[in-house]
């Protein structure tokens, strides 16, 4: 009976310390985070890339909006009866080009009134240069008086000055029948036309009959942060700064910085800077949204990584680096800057050295690896 009692107690106590055993080797697993440890366990499949030297360009990112580089709201300067219209709405044009004709009869009747009243004129004119030389005769043989005389000579400006009044009217009577005919004053594209064949158009219309926007070059305004102004205004004295407009998925176009305003947004704390496009494509339009990349200039060997290979923890920014003994060993990189899913690197990593950019979380300092990939 005791002997049976001795063996069941000896078997609890078996059972407790297993237990302990179980227990302790669950809470060494918990604290490791279930990652291996170092240098034991299975190596650790990762991808890995070599950290390379380039040249990387430094570059500023904003928002930016694409506008007409000039825009023309075109208002009839006579009034009378649209008689013709020669485009189509949103069609180009070059400057030159006719657009539309103004009833041109009430204005080709008043230039010929004017050159009657001045050939009128004209005439009587002579007659009283004639009369002024005949009296300049007789004045002097004192066949007449000088009161006599005066008066032919006064006459005689009297028509002269009516002369310089009937060719400035003329001059106007055409100018406005020249106004009949719209031609475009510059190259673009137009718009919605307004007021169609058969309507009556005024000089005193306070909307544009069109809207014509030249579009090819086209402008892109952004803002950029004002601690930004001293480096851009440095790099331009030194040449043109490149500006690029990202739209879609298609490659970046291709302009320059032509404009820095002349004063700082309070409200914003930014400056607004425009870049000037040739968009022979078209691809830019005028109340475009795009993303506009300014380079100021180019780093020279520079260390890049992919930036995939850097990651954020608690205490900032790390990487893990594969050495030759295909263990990894976690470090703090100093990254400048992201370039086109690259990360400069200042300092942290050197050329040559290859960086894992997946599997970083399966892995702690010192664990062994296998590279799945090498790129």
């Amino acid at each position: 009976m005791r002997s049976r009692e001795k063996n069941k107690k000896s078997a609890i106590i078996g059972l407790i310390g297993l237990s302990f055993l179980m227990s302790s080797a669950c809470s060494s697993s918990s604290n490791n985070g279930g990652r291996p440890a170092a240098g034991g366990g299975p190596a650790v499949l990762i991808v890995a890339a070599e950290a390379v030297q380039k040249d990387v360009p430094i570059q500023i990112k904003a928002i930016g909006e694409a506008e007409a580089y000039s825009t023309v709201a075109v208002k009839a300067q006579v009034t009378g009866e649209i008689t013709a219209v020669y485009f189509q709405e949103g069609q180009d044009v070059k400057q030159g080009d006719l657009l539309f004709t103004i009833d041109p009869q009430p204005y080709d009747i008043a230039l010929k009134q004017a050159q009657a009243l001045l050939e009128k004129d004209t005439a009587q004119l002579k007659e009283a240069e004639a009369d002024a030389q005949r009296y300049k005769d007789l004045v002097a043989k004192e066949y007449v008086t000088r009161e006599q005389n005066d008066k032919i000579l006064s006459n005689r400006d009297v028509f002269a000055a009516a002369i310089k009044a009937d060719e400035a009217n003329v001059a106007n009577a055409r100018l406005q029948l020249e106004r009949c005919t719209v031609r475009s004053p510059i190259d673009g594209r137009t718009g919605s036309f307004l007021i169609y064949r058969g309507n009556l158009i005024r000089a005193t219309d306070a909307s544009p009959a069109l809207v014509i926007n030249q579009i090819a070059p086209i402008r892109v305004s952004f803002s950029v942060p004002e601690q930004d102004l001293p480096r851009i205004s440095d790099y331009r004295t030194k040449g043109e700064l490149k500006t690029e407009a990202i739209v879609g998925v298609g490659a970046p176009v291709a302009g320059a910085l032509t404009f820095i305003d002349n004063a700082i947004d309070r409200t914003t704390g930014t400056i607004m800077l425009k870049g000037t496009f040739a968009n022979q494509d078209r691809r830019l339009w005028p109340g475009q949204f795009v993303n506009v990349v300014l380079t100021l200039t180019t780093e020279k060997n520079a260390v890049v990584v992919p930036s995939q290979a850097v990651q954020t923890g608690q205490s900032g920014l790390y990487l893990f680096v594969v050495k030759d003994d295909m263990t990894v060993e976690m470090r703090r990189p100093k990254v400048d800057r992201i370039v086109g899913g690259e990360a400069v690197i200042t300092d942290g990593v050197k050329p040559g050295e290859k960086v894992v950019t997946d599997g970083q979380l399966q892995l702690v300092p010192g664990a062994r690896v296998q590279l799945k990939q090498t790129r």
